[in-house]
């Protein structure tokens, strides 16, 4: 006969979930507070909503579905075309993008979770990219970071509590990256916020102006609302305006490091 678990199982309930969600309220209501307070000093972004992820601390390296196979299909072929010599990615999905480049070359792989099993053509190192002590300094030709640095600094992932906890991530792919290198990056793009301990969403003029003097823009795509794929569009003044029309989207963009 099964199991009390194996039929709980099967309506959808998990006891992992449950018990990792509990484990999980502490910390976040303790984030939450942390996070305001620092706001207080920081008018770049504001908290919008809640969107508690509990469990998420406590499960191995990964992401989430939604945007996803567009993007990790896009850049992975980018990076076969261009088969650089050395190709790190910081915090994308394993299952998704790393395995897709994984299948036909080696990846290494930086995150601040662990990767308990061994993955063929993987190369794992923990590492906390806002850690002003990392120390990869043009260590790769190639760099990715596909739906990762909007997580950087909420906690939702164990990290400690940074609101510019993206701008020192980026500082750190920059030292990682050698010059004339690529930097394949994605974020959630629209009105900018942060969705609470979700995610950040960024404004296009953000992210540009982010990336000005320190990288050219090679190509931009972005996935809408519709989960619609637009590959190579050309950004004019409106479309940066208003963020093309995105609430919830998704901006890829391809830079080249100056």
């Amino acid at each position: 006969m099964a199991s009390l678990g194996f039929y709980l199982k099967t309506f959808g309930f998990s006891a992992r979930t449950l018990l990792n969600s509990f484990k999980g309220l502490a910390p976040f209501i303790k984030n939450y507070s942390h996070i305001q307070k620092l706001l207080k000093q920081d008018k770049n972004f504001s908290v919008s909503s809640l969107r508690p992820c509990l469990g998420d601390r406590f499960e191995d390296a990964g992401s989430l579905p939604l945007h996803y196979f567009h993007q990790d299909l896009f850049v992975a072929r980018q990076i076969y075309m261009k088969n650089p010599v050395r190709h790190v990615d910081i915090g994308s999905r394993i299952d998704g993008f790393v395995a897709h480049v994984a299948s036909f070359r080696d990846i290494e792989v930086f995150d601040i979770r662990e990767i308990k099993d061994k993955v063929p053509g993987v190369i794992f190192k923990k590492a906390d990219l806002m850690d002003s002590n990392f120390n990869y300094s043009d260590y790769a030709d190639s760099v990715s970071s596909l739906h990762a640095l909007e997580h950087f600094g909420l906690g939702r992932y164990g990290d400690k509590i940074d609101v510019n906890g993206h701008l020192k991530g980026l500082q750190n792919i920059y030292k990682v990256l050698k010059k004339g290198g690529r930097f394949y990056f994605s974020a959630p793009i629209g009105t900018q916020r942060i969705e609470f301990d979700a995610h950040r969403v960024f404004s296009l003029k953000y992210l540009l102006d982010l990336f000005d003097g320190s990288y050219n823009l090679l190509s931009f795509s972005y996935i809408n609302d519709n989960n619609r794929f637009f590959e190579n569009v050309s950004l004019h003044t409106a479309d940066i305006k208003n963020n093309l029309n995105c609430t919830y989207g998704c901006g890829i963009f391809i830079l080249e490091k100056i």
